[in-house]
């Protein structure tokens, strides 16, 4: 007999940024990041533990002085932050080499990259009058509808996993994507194809998880890229790290813009050289994309805050 859980597809996922409010990078409070949202990867469920055993062996293989003083090298793990550091192609380039190795691993196991992420409207808390629950809420019910469409398109279930939180937060945000599935389901019949809420796991005890939170490392700086014409991460894009994921992220994978005069960035746009936020002309930016009556606004809000 055929088990219920062939075919099944499962998601692995991890924030990008965080929810609190955003102003600008040289505000004094509200600099962490622009966009809020998640991301990581798809895999076909029978493929998951022998993805899991890639990403150890990688690990085991780039950190092998680190793991050396480790009591449990099994539980050890690097973070996307400081894989994807301002200074890691030139100090440690082999990291991004594991980083692009691993995906080529994932997607010959029939695995896909995923994205989904909100520009935040720029400002203080009082003037955007959203708190970061509501923020979370939004980007995870809109990663989970895109999640589901891409398990329909694939005429699978799915199982969307997520990094550990601690209890408090979890039953807080359980009812809410609970009704969300459920509720959407009677007019998005794809919605079915997610047969549980998103489970917690702790990275830990996790190496797909890890693999999550390196992809939204990798995507939290692509935005950078995208939305700041001085970012440090250029080298996302242009080097091995864009051309290794070029083409395998879902084509539901998008950053949705805030008040911009030009569309969302959709699948691999993000890791693009060319960028239509900050457009040039014989090698001059010519814009932001920004409504003029934006840039006043957020402007005058950075000046009020650093009196």
């Amino acid at each position: 007999m055929q088990s219920i859980l062939d075919g099944m597809l499962l998601a692995y996922i991890d924030e990008i940024g965080e929810p609190g409010a955003f102003v600008a990078r040289d505000h004094a409070k509200f600099r962490t990041s622009p966009a809020f949202g998640y991301a990581g990867f798809v895999i076909p469920e029978s493929s998951a533990r022998l993805f899991a055993q890639d990403m150890a062996e990688m690990k085991r293989n780039v950190f092998a002085s680190a793991l050396q003083s480790v009591a449990n090298p099994g539980q050890w793990e690097r973070k996307g932050a400081t894989i994807f550091h301002r200074n890691t192609r030139s100090k440690h380039p082999e990291q991004i080499r594991a980083f692009s190795r691993l995906v080529s691993l994932l997607v010959r196991r029939g695995g896909r990259l995923f994205y989904y992420a909100d520009e935040k409207v720029p400002g203080t808390p009082k003037q955007v009058l959203i708190n970061p629950a509501d923020r979370e809420t939004a980007a995870m019910r809109e990663t989970l509808n895109r999640l589901s469409r891409h398990a329909d398109t694939r005429n699978q279930n799915l199982l969307v996993l997520i990094d550990q939180i601690n209890e408090k937060t979890r039953a807080e945000r359980l009812p809410n994507m609970y009704g969300h599935i459920l509720g959407r389901a009677a007019g998005f019949p794809e919605m079915s194809r997610i047969i549980e809420p998103p489970m917690h796991v702790d990275s830990v005890l996790s190496a797909n998880i890890q693999f999550a939170d390196w992809v939204a490392a990798a995507v939290t700086r692509a935005i950078d890229f995208q939305i700041f014409d001085d970012s440090e991460f250029g080298w996302i894009a242009a080097g091995s790290t864009g051309r290794a994921v070029r083409g395998h992220f879902t084509f539901e994978s998008k950053l949705h813009l805030s008040q911009r005069s030009i569309a969302d960035l959709h699948n691999d746009d993000i890791f693009a050289t060319r960028r239509p936020i900050h457009p040039r002309v014989n090698g001059h930016s010519v814009g932001s994309g920004l409504d003029p009556a934006v840039i006043r606004r957020i402007k005058a809000a950075a000046d009020k805050a650093q009196r």
